[in-house]
């Protein structure tokens, strides 16, 4: 192995070789440790210590990593303090995660080290948001996310490769190849003679280095540092490793052929440039010793601190509470890092001047004031610039906002729901327009196992709205009219609003816009140019949480949401005999339920009317907590009026029979009669 100092000095070469072997005898204690139960699970590093330490000692202490099971050395590097990591480990509440995660799945935005998930692809365009947030606030300063070679054949690789590309974005993407992804070796993951090859297919460069030399690895890295940040563009570095222990401990290694491990243990990192720095003279053996004598007193003394940590005591208060970021306990430092933001102007209630408005020009006017108001909200979509999206929801916009915040996207909806992510991480609000509610499974992952769990599992908010256009009744088919809020409602950490009138359209988006949690905003495209109503010309919040009582009555009640509001109200405006309590829910997640309860305990009979289809949907969550808290008041069964259990179809007259409205009448009745 090769070593060159060029311009390093003996400190540095110390610093270096210091950062090398503290995590490696952690390591050697967590093994220990892990064999008499005292931690549950390691994912090892040990052979591949060189690229965490050298990739996190070229870098800024404040730029972000995104690392993952294997990068110990990114987590040293920047100095955390042993004995939280060690309680971190250990699943004990004072660790960096209150016990909710394990292993190296957390965060720190101290640190600037952002937490995995076990998907791994999706951590890449986090580091594209970063970017995003520094470019956009002209510091010279990048981010650097790290893969394995197994990881490379996620969508998620190319997406976040080619947003970082197109946008040209200071991004350093890492690929740790280790040779197999757990069990899998490279001959089956691909056919490319090295992974670095691919940069030239995003137009962007790329090096393969020895990722077990530290020298090699901190200056590779430095050097591109200075190019990203010069030439503002993205570079790919393959490090060449291999992994001497299992993908975690439990799976051991007899699948690796036995020579490997001989030839790369000759490669060692640590042994290879400890022999070096000794024939340089810049340390000697009575160094080595002192300073494992030091690191393992150190470990000790650490981990006797994590051992009096108190036993985790459930908190049922705690817990819920954590799932979502209160907007009085946003950390201050991610609004100072967003420069020249203006004092927010009053939240106004919706009680001056009214305009005559259709449901698209309220939802567009909301998001006009939210730009105005938020000098730190970017407008992320396909084809939402000069062309002002499929609904021309954001026309004109670019003109006068510009493109740096109102960007057209490549068609890779993951990409751009974990670009939303970094760019919070930065304490930039971010609105993701989905062409369709139907293309958010292309980006599913991202929502509800990054945006929906961060702040329960290391504290940090997403403040990402994402606005789904939804529904059926124009003919648009199975792939464009479904109506999918339920998978969404399932999932803790997101909130889930969707307006039925032009006034709640604008004042739910710009309450969604201010709340720092991810909000899923749907809107229902049959609404779009149907439906006008009276819209208050100020900026204003519709709370969330909170349904709306559209009218009082005394023989039904329907809870419904969205276009089922019109199709309730045109049944009555019909049948002006029957008196129909009628409650627009608004809010999906959370749900109102004293606003609930208030509506079973003015009829006793309720119907819940919603267009998706009817297992699984919404009606049934709803049915069974009116069944649970409130069968006492209850004069009659839930009735439950949904859409069929079928695809939407695209012919209209198949789409109206499985519309719930055609059965409306029916299930009224149906009640009414019981």
């Amino acid at each position: 192995m090769l070593f060159q100092r060029k311009d390093l000095t003996d400190n540095t070469l110390i610093d270096l070789y210091k950062d090398l072997l503290l995590p490696r005898m952690i390591e050697e204690k967590m093994l220990l440790l892990l064999r008499q139960g005292k931690i549950s699970k390691w994912f090892s590093g040990i052979g591949q210590e060189a690229i965490s330490v050298g990739a996190a000692m070229a870098l800024q202490p404040d730029e972000w990593i995104m690392p993952l099971h294997r990068n110990l050395g990114v987590f040293t590097s920047r100095k955390m303090p042993l004995h939280k990591l060690f309680m971190q480990w250990q699943g004990n509440r004072e660790g960096y995660s209150k016990g909710r995660e394990r292993s190296f799945h957390f965060g720190s935005a101290e640190h600037f080290i952002c937490g995995m998930i076990s998907h791994l692809g999706p951590q890449l365009s986090i580091a594209d948001g970063v970017a995003l947030a520094y470019k956009l606030n002209k510091e010279h300063k990048l981010s650097l996310a790290f893969t394995g070679d197994g990881g490379t054949s996620e969508g998620d690789f190319h997406e976040a490769l080619n947003t970082a590309s197109v946008w040209d974005l200071p991004v350093i993407f890492v690929i740790e190849n280790n040779g197999y992804g757990l069990s899998t070796p490279v001959n089956e993951q691909y056919r490319c003679e090295s992974l670095v090859d691919r940069a030239k297919g995003y137009g962007m460069q790329g090096v393969r280095i020895d990722g077990n030399n530290v020298l090699e690895v901190y200056d590779t890295i430095r050097g591109v540092r200075e190019y990203c940040i010069r030439n503002q563009r993205p570079y790919l570095v393959e490090c060449m490793t291999f992994r001497m222990r299992g993908h975690e401990e439990s799976s051991g290694t007899k699948y690796v052929p036995k020579q490997l491990f001989e030839e790369w243990g000759q490669r060692d990192p640590i042994k290879n440039y400890e022999q070096w720095l000794i024939s340089q003279k810049i340390i000697n053996e009575v160094n080595v010793v002192e300073l494992r004598n030091l690191f393992k007193d150190q470990i000790e003394s650490e981990l006797q601190i994590a051992y009096q940590a108190k036993p985790m005591v459930f908190d049922i208060a705690e817990e819920l509470g954590d799932v979502y970021a209160r907007k009085e306990l946003r950390a201050a430092k991610y609004v100072q890092r967003v420069a020249e933001i203006p004092q927010r102007k009053k939240i106004n209630n919706p009680v001056e001047t009214k305009n005559e408005k259709r449901f698209i020009d309220a939802i567009k006017e909301g998001l006009h004031q939210s730009m105005q108001q938020h000098p730190n909200l970017i407008l992320m979509g396909q084809d939402i610039a000069e062309y002002g999206g499929a609904f021309k929801m954001t026309e004109g916009f670019v003109e006068e906002f510009g493109k740096e915040r109102v960007r057209n996207t490549p068609l890779c909806e993951s990409a751009i729901v974990g670009t939303a992510l970094g760019l919070s991480l930065e304490g930039y609000k971010s609105m993701v327009e989905m062409q369709f509610a139907d293309f958010v499974t292309a980006g599913f992952n991202q929502v509800v196992n990054n945006l929906a769990k961060i702040h329960y599992r290391w504290g940090q908010n997403a403040d990402v709205v994402i606005r789904m256009p939804t529904g059926g009744g124009v003919g648009a088919g199975p792939f464009h009219s479904q109506s999918n809020e339920a998978w969404f409602v399932h999932t803790p950490g997101l909130k889930v609003v969707y307006p039925s009138t032009p006034e709640d359209a604008k004042g739910l988006l710009i309450a969604a816009i201010n709340d720092p949690n991810p909000v899923l905003y749907f809107e229902h495209k049959a609404l779009y140019r149907s439906i006008s109503g009276p819209v208050p010309s100020v900026y204003y919040e519709t709370p969330i949480g909170q349904a709306r009582l559209v009218q009082d009555g005394d023989d039904i009640s329907i809870i419904t949401y969205g276009a089922g509001v019109h199709w309730a109200l045109d049944y009555i405006k019909n049948h002006p005999r029957v008196s129909i309590y009628l409650l627009d829910l608004r809010t999906l997640l959370p749900l109102d339920h004293a606003a609930i309860r208030q509506a079973v305990h003015a009829t006793g009979k309720v119907l819940v009317l919603h267009e998706d289809t009817m297992t699984g949907g919404l009606g049934g969550e709803i049915a069974a907590w009116i069944a649970e808290h409130c069968f006492d008041i209850l004069d009659a069964p839930v009735v439950r009026c949904a859409g069929l259990d079928t695809p939407v179809p695209f012919n209209l007259e198949l789409e109206k029979n499985f519309m719930a409205y055609s059965r409306l009448g029916e299930s009224i009745e149906h009640l009414l009669n019981y």
